[in-house]
C-alpha cells in the first residue's frame, strides 16, 4: 500500500510543490543567468505595477465575468443532465445517453477549437442555417458581444457529460426507502425530486459549487489564445491570456508570476469564504 501510495506522492512533490519555490521570483528582479538565488530583491514593485496597470481593471472585470456566467449557466447543466438520466427507466437508451455526452470530454481543446471556428466562420455550418432561415451572415467570431457565449456554450457541451458523472454516483446513495415511502404518501415525481433526490446530493452540490467559486479568478488560457483575436480582445482577454503574453512570449517573468501569484491568492480568498459560508448555511464544507 505504501508503495502504490509512493508513486503520486512523487508526483504530487515534482510537479506541485517543488515548483511552488519558484513563487520568490514574483519578489525579485529576475535573471536568467543570475537564477533566483541570484536575482536581486525588489519586493512588490511587480504587484504595485500591476494594480496600476491600464488593463488591470479590463483584465478583472473578463475574469469575472466569464466565470460568473459559467457559474451560472454551466454549473447546473451537468446536475439538471445527472437528474434526467436519473429518471430514464429504458437501460439501453440511459447508457446510449451517457457515452453520447461524455465522447466531448475526449476531444482536444485544439480539435474542439478548430470544430468552433470551422462551424462560425462567414461560410461555415452556423451561417449556412441563418441565410436558409433567411437572414444575413454574421462573423461570429470577430464580435466581442459574441466571445462569451460561443465561450461558454462550447464549455458545456465539452463538459456536461463528464461532470454529471459526480452527480450520478451521489445519487446511487439516495435511499430508496425514501422514495417508496414518498410514494405511498402519495408525491409525485416531481416532489420526490425536491424533498429527496436534491437534498440528498445536496451536500456534493454544496462542495462543487465551493470549488468552483475558488476558481472564479482562474481561467485556462489554451482555449481563450486559440478562439480570440484583436477584434475580441475586449471582452476575451483575460488574466491567464495576459500572464501568457507577458511571462512567455514576453520573457518578462517576474511580472508574470507575481500576476498569477495574485490571481491564486484571491482565488484562495473566494475559496476559504465560500467554505466558511457553506459551513454556516448547511454545516457541508471540504474541511
Amino acid at each position: 500500500m505504501y508503495i502504490i501510495f509512493l508513486l503520486p506522492l512523487i508526483y504530487y512533490i515534482m510537479f506541485h510543490y517543488w515548483p511552488m519555490y519558484g513563487i520568490i521570483i514574483a519578489f525579485k528582479d529576475y535573471n536568467i543567468v543570475k537564477g533566483i538565488t541570484g536575482s536581486p530583491w525588489i519586493g512588490t514593485v511587480h504587484f504595485e505595477k500591476f494594480l496600476q496597470d491600464p488593463y488591470f481593471w479590463k483584465l478583472v472585470r473578463n475574469t469575472l465575468l466569464i466565470n460568473i456566467y459559467e457559474l451560472f449557466w454551466a454549473f447546473p447543466a451537468p446536475i439538471i443532465l445527472a437528474l434526467l438520466l436519473n429518471e430514464l427507466k429504458h437501460a439501453r437508451l440511459k447508457k446510449f445517453v451517457q457515452s453520447v455526452s461524455y465522447l466531448p470530454h475526449f476531444i482536444s481543446t485544439v480539435v474542439v477549437c478548430g470544430m468552433i471556428v470551422n462551424f462560425l466562420t462567414t461560410d461555415g455550418l452556423i451561417n449556412q442555417l441563418v441565410v436558409w432561415l433567411g437572414g444575413q451572415p454574421v462573423q461570429f467570431l470577430m464580435k466581442p458581444e459574441y466571445f462569451r457565449t460561443i465561450f461558454i456554450s462550447s464549455g458545456i457541451w465539452q463538459s456536461i457529460g463528464w461532470g454529471s458523472i459526480i452527480y450520478l454516483a451521489a445519487l446511487t446513495g439516495v435511499d430508496e426507502e425514501l422514495y417508496d415511502a414518498a410514494k405511498m404518501d402519495g408525491a409525485n415525481r416531481w416532489k420526490q425530486l425536491i424533498h429527496i433526490t436534491l437534498p440528498g446530493i445536496a451536500p456534493t452540490i454544496s462542495i462543487m459549487l465551493i470549488l468552483n467559486i475558488g476558481r472564479l479568478m482562474n481561467i485556462g488560457y489554451e482555449k481563450i489564445i486559440l478562439l480570440y483575436n484583436g477584434s475580441t480582445y475586449e471582452t476575451a482577454d483575460v488574466i491567464s491570456t495576459y500572464v501568457y503574453r507577458r511571462g512567455l512570449l514576453g520573457a518578462d517573468f517576474s511580472y508574470a508570476t507575481a500576476v498569477e501569484l495574485f490571481q491564486a491568492v484571491i482565488g484562495l480568498i473566494l475559496l476559504v469564504s465560500a467554505n466558511r459560508l457553506s459551513k454556516k448555511i448547511n454545516d457541508t464544507g471540504l474541511w
